[in-house]
């Protein structure tokens, strides 16, 4: 059994679906890896992991329009406010979705569908550096 360890830095503008399924890709390619697991955890709290359709733009803003109107900012019981409005919206959207993904790996690439992408999904309305740690086991 081989494994390797890196942490992918993605820089997001603001709320939204930042794809960054070529990063990992190409990661896992250069590990000489060709049958294993691949283990991708987001280190936040208020941004989160998904796995989604990458050939039409609409899914993406349709799945951003959904938690918009399901978990909006501003709403009388939510108590956690002091890093400002959209911080609880955003934990409650990351325990919606995943702060870790698993993919398989064989011949040394991803097994992911056609269509299928590897998104960081960012909550907060801020700019933010957000970091994926990617662990690779296999032979």
């Amino acid at each position: 059994m081989k494994q390797a360890q890196t942490i992918l830095t993605v820089a997001t503008k603001g709320a939204g679906l930042y794809e960054f399924t070529g990063e990992a890709a190409a990661w896992v390619a250069a590990q000489g890896i060709l049958s294993g697991l691949l283990t991708l955890f987001c280190r936040h709290t208020s941004a989160s992991l998904t796995i989604q359709e990458n050939a039409d733009p609409d899914v993406v803003q349709d799945l951003q329009e959904w938690f918009r109107r399901s978990v909006p900012e501003g709403a009388a019981w939510m108590r956690h406010t002091t890093e400002g409005s959209d911080d609880m919206p955003a934990h409650i959207k990351s325990a919606l979705t995943d702060v870790s993904l698993t993919i398989p790996v064989i011949e040394g690439r991803m097994v992911l569908g056609s269509w299928q992408g590897i998104y960081l999904f960012e909550h907060r309305k801020a700019a933010h550096r957000r970091q994926i740690v990617l662990h690779l086991l296999g032979t």
